[in-house]
């Protein structure tokens, strides 16, 4: 009896997984180490954790933040983030509005302030609550969590 070594199908997509690998690797090693600051901000305007649903940005001729939630089709999973960016030495003054706009989106909001160019966006996406993400398992908090879970 003779035995076929290495002929199978399971060579060549080790092959070819072998080769994306490279590839791959390769190509992230030509990655710059860092980007600059304001080239951050562009790609990344928020801290999103999943992709938005929906975004509300106000200005002239936008709704009211309440009315445009009333119109968005909610899903319990959603969560709201309020992503406020300011100038230099103007934390305060965008930490009050993301926090006026948390009053009126209501409960649940999530608030955000970063330095950057700016803005006050409202998103809702399919966020995991903080209290529905992994934790450590040597914290007794994780323990806590894990029986609040729906």
């Amino acid at each position: 009896m003779t035995a076929r070594v290495g002929t199978g199908w399971q060579t060549t997509l080790a092959d070819l997984s072998l080769i994306l690998f490279m590839v791959t690797a390769s190509a992230v090693s030509r990655q710059p180490d860092r980007l600059p600051a304001r080239s951050l901000a562009t790609l990344h305007p928020t801290s999103p954790r999943s992709e938005p649903t929906a975004v509300w940005v106000g200005g002239p001729g936008a709704p009211a933040l309440r009315q445009w939630l009333a119109g968005q089709p909610r899903d319990p999973r959603q969560q709201v983030t309020i992503s406020a960016h300011y100038a230099p030495g103007r934390m305060a003054e965008a930490a009050a509005q993301a926090q006026a706009l948390a009053d009126e989106a209501g409960d649940g909001a999530r608030i955000v302030v970063e330095p950057g160019a700016p803005d006050v966006r409202v998103v809702v996406g399919f966020d995991a609550p903080a209290a529905l993400l992994a934790h450590s398992l040597r914290s007794g908090e994780a323990n806590h969590l894990a029986e609040n879970r729906p």
